[in-house]
């Protein structure tokens, strides 16, 4: 019998964690919530991590599937703990491998936050 959880569905109907900026100023702590974001994919291996594990088969990808960015392992497994830290990516252990997803939610929250309404 297997040990695994399904994992979360993204909902059509979650609420971004901001407005459009083109809606209204963020307030101090959605801009500090959203920064955090931000900054996380300033760096472009952790910007190419998230890619991989966005748009791998399923929305969920195995860190040996996504390992091979040009840094060692213990700079893939740093970078993706800021990710997981940055509310950016889910993780979920099965046996001896960690598999990845993107946190449900965030890419539409991103691109709500850029739209124009």
């Amino acid at each position: 019998m297997s040990n695994t959880k399904p994992l979360p569905v993204l909902a059509p109907d979650v609420a971004p964690c901001c407005p459009p900026l083109t809606e209204r100023p963020l307030t101090a702590e959605e801009a500090a919530r959203t920064a955090v974001m931000f900054k996380a994919l300033g760096d472009p291996v952790r910007l190419r991590l998230f890619s991989l594990v966005a748009s791998h088969e399923g929305g969920e990808a195995c860190v040996c599937d996504i390992s091979d960015v040009g840094v060692s392992q213990p700079t893939v497994s740093h970078h993706l703990k800021k990710l997981r830290e940055a509310g950016l990516l889910t993780s979920e252990r099965r046996g001896t491998w960690v598999y990845y997803r993107v946190a449900p939610a965030v890419l539409a929250a991103m691109g709500d936050l850029l739209t124009t309404h």
